[in-house]
């Protein structure tokens, strides 16, 4: 170990062939030099001794020219060998970001296939209790709200029975991940047909419930994700998912309120003797005055399905290799279209090997020899059985994400019947003894719940970013549980604020749009932070990385029942609320439950991905191992 007295020594103290340790003058603070003491295995030990009353700092300056100052405290290193800082190797890759992200393609399509699930979601909560009103127009405001969570839960009933299945399905090397993604998009296309040409409640619910059970896009698209990505990209590749989320929560209220009963929002257009429609109007909007939002989704989701289709790849180990129709003719229409794009300009294509002379002025660049230093990416080849999945912290982040989706759920539901209701001119009882919604048309409720999409998209492109990374995942993910208590207890107090009309005229004005803009603050802020983290700590969880899509898949069954569950237990305390003057009811029991998943994100960890080892396996040098305490709160 060579040792340096620096004072003993001026500027230049110590040399070696590649290193050089040179004293930085007394006027550079240790703010300004940085205190981060490391150690780069390339760059060799160095020690440095203390010398009484001296407080020694230094540069390493590397070969290729870059300087990193170091301070060398003296407060308790008489006697010791710091350290030196570590100094990046030159040629090392820079750190994970959304500029250098991989494969962004396949991101932006899993994107949009997550905006199409969402939109038709969207697009049908918009006007679900005015179509389910038109089926039975005499039907009362608490059987309309019990019917709406029961429609709402329809769709993630199926969900339960086939989401595991899927997942399995989707694990098959005769299957695959992209096969499971195709189907849904194509049987949610039929079942949005069906909804918007129904003549009843009950025809609305099957026509759901077959949407439910061959949708398994949530368990597909997040699989392929992570399968698509490196893992040091995971936490900026899974924010994709949330941010569809955003975006449809926008679009889809807004064209869903827009487009429903076209005939009596437009009637100069579609109306009796109006451009489109003639003399008698168009018949079918007149008998189907909801089905054009229910058009437009399975048109989304058409287009989504042919995006897969002929630009999604396989991320399947087992299916990689395998020959991809849609890929190909994706590939002949590119090669096409550049064809003729460039022979229009003048451009050729470069020949081959027969005319070398029309060669000799390319000069190719050497291809760069590979680093046989990195280690090849690990190939599983066994599968863990399926009774070994289960692990304690599977079972705890199953569990947060049961009790976040069925508020979640509920609250999606009860935000919906809540401004649909009408408004009750009786005054309050006391406190919390009071009735009524805020009575909003379609178009003024598509406007108010794409509020949502608004609100979290920009926190999600400033807040987040900043907060996520000081507090980290699991920190982040438990501090914001804490926010959905007190955004849906201050929910139902909407109802007591001064509106610029009477009831039973919709409510308005500016104390409502405050007050709705600041619940639903608090609701987005906190889904925000929450959602994309219990996304990557359910991936996270995975005990073994053959069982990822039946991870996904048992975490989508798992969601899709306490999304049904939830709606309906909601519509329910709903009902009773309006029937007993409490409208709040329904609200505090949502918080309340919203803090039972508070508590138990305390036990939940952020995993490795690979706890498990199977006979042969060993533990990828950046793979997954073991997770320390200080990057389990991370």
């Amino acid at each position: 170990m060579a040792e340096i007295d620096f004072e003993k020594s001026d500027d230049l103290v110590k040399r070696r062939p590649d290193v050089v340790v040179e004293e930085i003058p007394p006027e550079y603070t240790e703010k300004e030099l940085g205190t981060d003491l490391g150690a780069d295995p390339k760059m060799g030990a160095m020690g440095v001794r203390n010398t009484p009353g001296h407080t020694p700092k230094a540069s390493i300056s590397i070969p290729n020219g870059n300087v990193a100052p170091i301070p060398l405290p003296s407060a308790g290193l008489s006697g010791q060998n710091p350290v030196l800082p570590k100094v990046p190797a030159p040629g090392a890759p820079p750190p994970p970001s959304w500029l250098n992200m991989p494969r962004k393609v396949q991101v932006f399509v899993l994107f949009l296939s997550r905006f199409a699930d969402f939109f038709q979601m969207a697009c049908l909560q918009a006007v679900m209790f005015h179509q389910l009103r038109s089926f039975d127009p005499q039907a009362t405001d608490s059987t309309i709200s019990y019917q709406a969570g029961v429609l709402t839960g329809s769709f993630t009933s199926a969900q339960i029975v086939t989401g595991l299945l899927l997942g399995r399905i989707a694990d098959y090397p005769t299957v695959g991940r992209k096969r499971i993604l195709l189907l849904g998009f194509l049987g949610t296309a039929v079942s949005c047909v069906g909804v918007g040409f129904s003549r009843s409640f009950g025809a609305a619910v099957a026509w759901r419930c077959l949407a439910g059970a061959v949708n398994g896009t949530v368990g597909s698209a997040r699989t392929m994700l992570a399968e698509s990505v490196p893992k040091p990209w995971h936490s900026r590749a899974f924010l994709v998912l949330p941010l569809a989320f955003n975006v449809a929560n926008i679009f889809g209220p807004i064209f869903g309120g827009a487009l429903a009963n076209p005939v009596g929002l437009y009637p100069k257009l579609f109306g009796t003797d109006s451009k489109f429609g003639g003399k008698t109007g168009v018949s079918w909007m007149q008998t189907f005055p909801y089905a054009a939002p229910s058009l437009l989704s399975a048109f989304v989701c058409v287009c989504e399905a042919l995006l897969v289709y002929l630009v999604a790849f396989e991320t399947l180990e087992s299916r990689r290799d395998v020959r991809d129709n849609g890929r190909e003719i994706s590939r002949s229409i590119s090669t096409f279209v550049s064809n003729c794009f460039f022979r229009r300009r003048g451009y050729s294509q470069v020949p081959s090997d027969g005319d070398s002379k029309a060669c000799d002025d390319i000069e190719l660049s050497p291809r760069p020899p590979r680093d046989m230093s990195d280690p090849p990416p690990p190939i599983v080849r066994q599968v863990l059985p399926f009774s070994q999945i289960f692990t304690k912290n599977v079972l705890f982040t199953l569990t947060s994400i049961a009790l976040f989706d069925f508020h979640m759920g509920a609250f999606t539901s009860l935000w919906l019947v809540f401004l649909s209701t009408a408004r009750t001119s009786l005054p309050p009882r006391s406190l919390l003894e009071f009735s009524g919604g805020l009575s909003f048309p379609p178009p003024t409720i598509g406007w108010a719940m794409s509020i949502l999409g608004l609100i979290g998209i920009t926190l999600q492109l400033t807040l987040y970013p900043t907060v996520s990374r000081r507090l980290g995942l699991i920190r982040s993910f438990r501090w914001s549980l804490a926010l959905f208590p007190l955004a849906y207890f201050l929910t139902p107090f909407l109802a007591r604020l001064p509106s610029s009309t009477a009831a039973p005229e919709p409510a308005g004005g500016i104390p409502i749009w405050l007050g709705i803009s600041v619940v639903l603050f608090l609701q987005v802020a906190a889904r925000t932070f929450a959602l994309p983290a219990s996304i990557l700590l359910l991936n996270n969880s995975s005990p073994h990385p053959s069982v990822l899509a039946t991870i996904h898949g048992l975490g989508s069954s798992t969601s899709s029942a306490f999304r049904t569950v939830g709606p309906m237990v909601a519509g329910r305390w709903f009902a009773d609320g309006l029937r007993t003057g409490m409208v709040g009811w329904a609200w505090w029991m949502v918080a309340l439950v919203s803090c039972g998943g508070a508590v138990v994100a305390l036990w939940v960890r952020n995993g490795s991905g690979h706890e498990i080892l199977l006979e042969g396996e060993k533990r990828a040098s950046t793979g997954a191992g073991p997770v320390k305490q200080q990057d389990r709160e991370e």
